[in-house]
């Protein structure tokens, strides 16, 4: 087969000077599938991350309305599984990666609908934005799906969906396929077609939540430190209380802020106090009306979507008024800032996901704030 290095001899600072011998030298790094750091390095070895996303903003409506008109065509069931539908950066070719690490996807169910059991090695989460009566069923234990609630599950856990309800329901889905793909490590396996009666009940609270939801306390039934959270559900009556606090505080005159009107949480493994799961970070933000946020580059790629309010976000040279259910990336290194709109008494609320955990495991990650101009 014809070797797929092309070089070429070019006269330009740091190559060496163009001549046959070069152009020798060349043919015989083709033939032996040979590339020099020389003709490289500048894509190689940049002054600073250079990503391929790009900045994209995708607007909750239109996701909503394009999933809607899948369920009335598109069956949930095996061969497809899910009808999940991912975010495609446009700067990454038209493969279903929001970056070149993380996965972002509309998951959508019909009334009565159950997408049947499967298992994957891919980290994933849940994240609901609108809508009541989905229960995920995870290794048998049923987990409800409400409004601003966070469901983070490990890779290589049995789960099924199924929807109790009467009106279909939306959420995103999370999780690191890109990454997992990249590095050829990805296993996957069907399970049964329905999971059991029981397992399709519809409790308050599931089972996890019952043995691990208790603040500060760790059953000592319970191995230590597990790799990922054993807590499925974070509810968004305790990550709203939480972010309520810090504010409060603020107002009081202590420092419990990222910055002026800025709140901002962490999703954690309770076991440990590390990030929910191995490969993704988890955050909740709040920016009080009229504040704004320090200016963030930070190693690494994330994706927002805005669960409440109105505001602006300005990403790169990308700029976009957003509300409630928009979804954004901001590629690695790339500028980012938020601003909540001053009209009404709403604050604007922020839930981002990142590939952190992977650059702080290989010492790569970093962080430089400064403030908005």
């Amino acid at each position: 087969m014809p070797s797929p290095v092309r070089l070429k001899a070019v006269a330009a600072k740091g190559q060496p000077d163009p001549s046959p011998g070069l152009e020798q030298l060349y043919r015989g790094f083709e033939s032996e599938l040979l590339v020099p750091l020389w003709t490289e390095i500048g894509d190689l070895m940049p002054q600073n991350p250079r990503s391929k996303s790009l900045p994209h903003l995708w607007r909750w409506d239109r996701l909503v309305q394009l999933a809607g008109e899948a369920g009335r065509i598109v069956p949930v069931g095996r061969g497809g599984e899910r009808r999940a539908i991912a975010l495609a950066n446009p700067g990454l070719g038209g493969r279903p990666f929001a970056t070149p690490t993380l996965w972002a996807a509309i998951q959508y169910l019909m009334p009565g609908e159950n997408a049947p059991e499967h298992r994957h090695t891919q980290h994933a989460f849940r994240f609901v934005v609108e809508g009541e009566g989905v229960w995920t069923v995870v290794n048998g234990d049923p987990v409800r799906m409400s409004r601003g609630d966070f469901l983070p599950q490990a890779g290589w856990n049995w789960h099924a969906h199924h929807n109790a309800a009467s009106a279909p329901m939306a959420w995103i889905d999370g999780l690191d396929i890109p990454f997992s793909h990249y590095t050829e490590s990805q296993f996957f396996e069907f399970g049964r077609e329905r999971v059991g009666t029981v397992e399709m009940s519809t409790p308050e609270f599931s089972r996890s939540e019952r043995l691990w939801g208790h603040p500060g306390l760790h059953p000592l039934s319970q191995p230590d430190a597990p790799s990922a959270t054993p807590l499925l559900a974070y509810r968004w009556v305790d990550t709203d209380g939480a972010l309520a606090d810090q504010l409060a505080l603020e107002e009081e005159g202590h420092g419990a802020t990222l910055s002026p009107g800025h709140a901002a949480v962490r999703f954690t493994n309770p076991s440990n106090g590390r990030d929910v799961l191995p490969t993704i970070r988890c955050e909740m933000h709040r920016i009080k009306p009229g504040a704004r946020t320090l200016t963030r580059r930070e190693v690494g790629s994330s994706v927002y979507q805005v669960f409440e309010g109105t505001g602006s976000v300005t990403v790169g040279d990308k700029q976009w008024a957003v509300g409630r259910g928009d979804m954004f990336v901001v590629p690695s290194w790339m500028p980012f800032a938020a601003r909540c709109d001053t009209t009404g008494n709403a604050p604007l609320d922020l839930f981002r996901f990142s590939d952190s955990p992977i650059l702080e495991a290989l010492h790569a990650h970093q962080v430089s704030t400064e403030h908005l101009k």
